[in-house]
């Protein structure tokens, strides 16, 4: 594949961009006094919590080689389970049938997403795993426009993945296939999300499909960590990356949304695959060529050029 890597690649965090908590409120600095400073620490905000999502992926990395992608992924789901059970407090007793339809459409979207996407790191690397499932949210986000700036963008993210995918003799295309399996799942996120949304208050509905989702993996960890038994050391790397990978973002996000613009916040965790590119080349050693780190650039500002497109038509 173009990206060196080693076996035993990082993980990535469950919650994406579609996945953070919106803020109890409107309101943020931008309708005060102190615009500037808020903005400031919220961009910071964003970018601690960006880098906690990969440096936790890279400290996931550490257990690969002992419980495998399927045990970290076991133990990811019930951190994150806890975490966002606990943040939304879900009344699963007053839930109705068509609530919980889609709920659990999003817990199996869960599962599939994040086995597929840490199995495709394993066998591809950070870098390239995490652009190609970022194609998700974006080929959502172009499908329902009919602007024409979003058909360049489109275009411009088709050839970056032409380039990312080329054959060569070391491309792994199961690799690729499952990026690209965590990418369709992370766009019928977004779509199940929008209707969990509407009918599930607050974060509810997202609290609910994470803990099913981590009640799916009960078995599957269990059956993976007695086959392969692990460490003190490789398990508190497996809890680690889910606290960096869930509870640190989950707090920095909810803090920066009331302190910079929904389109600001769409548009700075665009640089995600930069991050997770950068944060592998660093602690794990893989690294992407001149023609890759120009695709992953371009995929990026296609998707920042899609939101403030978006945003702006908004507001028309």
């Amino acid at each position: 594949m173009h990206f060196a890597r080693r076996r035993g690649g990082p993980m990535l965090a469950v919650m994406t961009t579609t996945e953070r908590l919106e803020p109890a409120t409107g309101t943020t600095t931008a309708d005060t006094g102190t615009a500037g400073t808020g903005r400031a620490a919220g961009v910071a905000l964003m970018l601690g919590g960006g880098l906690s999502n990969q440096f936790g992926a890279a400290t996931g990395a550490l257990a690969f080689p002992v419980v495998g992608p399927a045990g970290v992924v076991a133990v990811r789901q019930w951190v994150a389970a806890v975490v966002l059970l606990v943040a939304g407090r879900p009344r699963l007793r007053s839930f109705t049938a068509r609530q919980w339809w889609p709920v659990l459409g999003l817990a199996a979207v869960f599962a599939t997403m994040n086995l597929s996407l840490y199995t495709a790191i394993d066998r591809i690397g950070l870098g390239l795993a995490v652009t190609l499932e970022f194609l998700g949210p974006l080929a959502v986000a172009l499908l329902t426009s009919r602007r024409a700036v979003d058909l360049g963008c489109a275009l411009a993210a088709g050839a970056a993945v032409v380039v990312l995918t080329r054959p060569q003799p070391s491309t792994d295309y199961a690799g690729i296939g499952l990026a690209l399996l965590a990418a369709v799942c992370w766009g019928c996120y977004v779509l199940l999300n929008r209707t969990v949304g509407r009918r599930v208050p607050g974060a509810q509905g997202s609290a609910a499909a994470a803990g099913v989702s981590g009640l799916l993996y009960l078995p599957i960890g269990i059956a993976v960590l007695w086959q392969h038994p692990p460490t003190p050391a490789a398990l508190g790397c497996a809890v680690a990356a889910g606290v960096l990978s869930s509870v640190v973002p989950f707090v920095a996000d909810l803090f920066a949304l009331r302190r910079v613009p929904a389109n600001s916040f769409g548009v700075f965790m665009s640089v995600n695959p930069v991050l997770a590119a950068v944060v592998g080349l660093v602690v794990l050693g893989q690294r992407p060529g001149p023609l890759e780190w120009v695709a992953i650039g371009v995929i990026v500002a296609a998707n920042a050029v899609a939101v403030l497109a978006g945003s702006r038509a908004a507001r028309r």
